[in-house]
């Protein structure tokens, strides 16, 4: 029987250090480098963005007429509420914010300021209405399904953020998305369109190219209310990406865009 020298055993894992070595090192960086959702990131949605208003201009750059609510899919119990809507009774009340809230503020025209709060926290703020949404990425698919509620209801709510990959044919690096829950009953137009605070937001983040060279930021927004809606409610409001916050206004709620 052969028996191996103690050259040969120095050579064997000489050899495998020299082809595993590497191999472990780049895992350990790669798992450095997605230690983190800012380090994860497919797509970079930081920097300042214009309402690129392409879709329901007569329901966003105009307040609708009191008792409008076509292509929102209300229930009944919704209807005394948009039939009686008061903006100056929602102002005397300190709900001038009740069209800012998670449910429609990204249709609201304005400007986008993305940050990164911490390396698992996405800060988005609103020049209208003057809004502060903060996204938290969570571990896992399940996770971001259902945010957990662990503070009182509020306009923006809590947000659960996951990375996920991009679909075939988008040309894309991923999107981001976003279950939002615990929030205070809003409007989801400014004319009193209501939803409940049973309301969940789910959001998906992407960006493409435009032809000019700029940049496009497609947020599709669903709204799922098992009170005020008999279906799902489904936006799509764009943004531009703009060089700098030279632009940047912030200004308060208003009961009326």
């Amino acid at each position: 029987m052969r028996t191996w020298s103690a050259a040969a055993t120095v050579l064997v894992l000489l050899l495998l250090w020299a082809f595993a070595g590497p191999t472990a090192l780049r895992a350990q960086q790669q798992g450095r480098a997605a230690s983190s959702a800012r380090d994860a990131a497919p797509i970079d949605l930081t920097g300042y963005w214009v309402s690129y208003v392409t879709e329901n201009w007569r329901y966003r750059m105009v307040t609708p007429a009191k008792g409008e609510y076509r292509r929102i899919p209300a229930s009944p119990a919704a209807l005394p509420i948009i039939n009686g809507w008061d903006p100056a009774a929602d102002e005397r009340a300190g709900n001038q914010c009740k069209s800012y809230g998670a449910g429609a503020i990204m249709s609201v025209p304005g400007r986008l300021h993305i940050t990164w709060l911490d390396a698992n926290t996405l800060r988005i703020e609103t020049d209208a209405g003057t809004q502060t949404r903060l996204f938290h990425f969570s571990q896992g698919a399940a996770a971001a399904a259902s945010p957990s509620s662990s503070g009182p209801r509020s306009w923006q709510g809590e947000s659960t953020a996951t990375w996920e990959p991009a679909t075939a044919g988008s040309g894309g690096g991923g999107s981001l998305r976003v279950v939002t829950s615990n929030l205070r009953a809003g409007y989801l137009r400014e004319n009193g369109v209501p939803y409940s605070e049973r309301a969940n937001v789910t959001e998906h983040f992407d960006v493409a190219p435009l032809p000019d060279g700029g940049t496009l930021l497609l947020v599709t927004t669903t709204v799922e209310d098992p009170v005020y809606l008999t279906g799902p409610y489904i936006v799509s409001p764009h943004f531009k990406k703009e060089p700098d916050g030279s632009k940047w206004d912030p200004t308060p709620c208003s009961s009326t865009w």
